[in-house]
């Protein structure tokens, strides 16, 4: 892993900077709406806590991180390993983080994991997310759409490209 780039848990401390992370992702959304700043903060804190919910209840075996760039919070990393797959549960930068490589690292690292374990890398990701061109072009196959998410693959079966 590049050297400016870390993980740590999440912790309950870091419930506002999880729920900023997730505000990043919906703002092109929010723009589209005629809603007032507190009406938007609510959505987003009530999606938020119905999302973080979800992912503590169902992927209660996952490892929740916090990305570090250079010791600054970057993003998280949700991710549970399983004796057949890698599954991405949640991977989120920042904004002021995106484009930099980051994301792409740690992927091509998960990706690497993947191959030496003779695992799959697996990730729902939403059909409008401007990170499928990303996932596309290391070599993700798509397996099953299911509405709102993509649900893809790398390594199927053990016979992937290298990324």
């Amino acid at each position: 892993m590049h050297k400016d780039i870390q993980f740590r848990p999440v912790t309950n401390d870091d419930m506002g900077l999880l729920l900023q992370i997730y505000a990043s992702t919906r703002e092109l959304e929010l723009q589209q709406t005629d809603w007032s700043d507190e009406q938007k903060q609510m959505f987003v804190a009530m999606q938020f806590n119905a999302q973080h919910s979800f992912y503590m209840e169902y992927y209660s075996d996952a490892s929740f991180e916090i990305i570090l760039h250079s010791g600054i919070p970057a993003g998280r990393l949700y991710l549970l390993r399983s004796p057949k797959e890698l599954l991405i549960v949640d991977i989120t930068l920042l904004p002021a983080f995106r484009g930099l490589g980051i994301g792409s690292e740690i992927l091509g690292n998960l990706m690497r994991e993947a191959a030496e374990t003779g695992r799959a890398l697996m990730i729902h990701v939403e059909r409008f997310n401007p990170a499928l061109r990303l996932y596309t072009r290391l070599g993700f196959q798509l397996i099953e759409d299911r509405g709102v998410y993509l649900y893809m693959g790398w390594n199927i079966g053990g016979d992937q490209p290298n990324g």
